[in-house]
């Protein structure tokens, strides 16, 4: 059994606090979504605003249909937390404002019980998404995607690969481990 010591988390059992039938059709209903901003965020170094308005909207149409009512409550008032942090962040120039905004409007679909799984599922992914976006700039790979203006910065990551892999990571790991 894969047993995380900070969280109690078990891959193996139920230890998803999001409920299995709501993590399905949120993943469903995301993942689109997340390929969007992760292209974008590759192509052009900008999240659209329209993939965050859009996140927002998936959460309050299929959240109405698959949690109660006090829980979305809960999620949104996560959502507001994340945006001010993420302003914060923003304005320390640790973070860019789509990513900011991205990060809020992917709050509410982490249930409290999860952010520490979500935080260390996210710092894994970020190393991974790193290293490799770094790598396949520098080999032939680099061809199939000229454009991309994430090959030429730097300095910069688009991390909009992480967070929307990540979201959609973890909506299928609830879909197949939650609650």
């Amino acid at each position: 059994m894969l047993q995380d010591f900070a969280t109690g988390f078990s891959i193996t059992g139920a230890g998803i606090a999001l409920p299995a039938r709501a993590g399905l059709w949120f993943f469903i209903a995301s993942l689109p979504i997340c390929f969007w901003v992760m292209l974008s965020d590759l192509r052009a170094m900008r999240i659209p605003n329209k993939a965050v308005i859009a996140l927002v909207a998936v959460f309050l149409l299929v959240g109405v249909w698959v949690l109660p009512l006090p829980v979305i409550a809960t999620q949104l008032v996560q959502m507001v937390v994340m945006l001010l942090v993420g302003i914060v962040l923003n304005a320390a120039s640790v973070f860019g404002a789509g990513d900011a905004k991205f990060a809020a409007a992917a709050a509410p679909f982490v249930m409290l019980g999860d952010v520490t799984f979500v935080l260390m599922l996210l710092a894994l992914n970020l190393l991974a998404s790193m290293i490799t976006h770094r790598v396949a700039g520098r080999t032939p790979l680099r061809k199939l995607a000229p454009g991309w203006e994430s090959w030429e910065r730097k300095k910069d990551f688009p991390m909009g690969l992480s967070l929307g892999s990540t979201l959609s990571i973890y909506l299928g790991l609830a879909a197949l481990y939650g609650s």
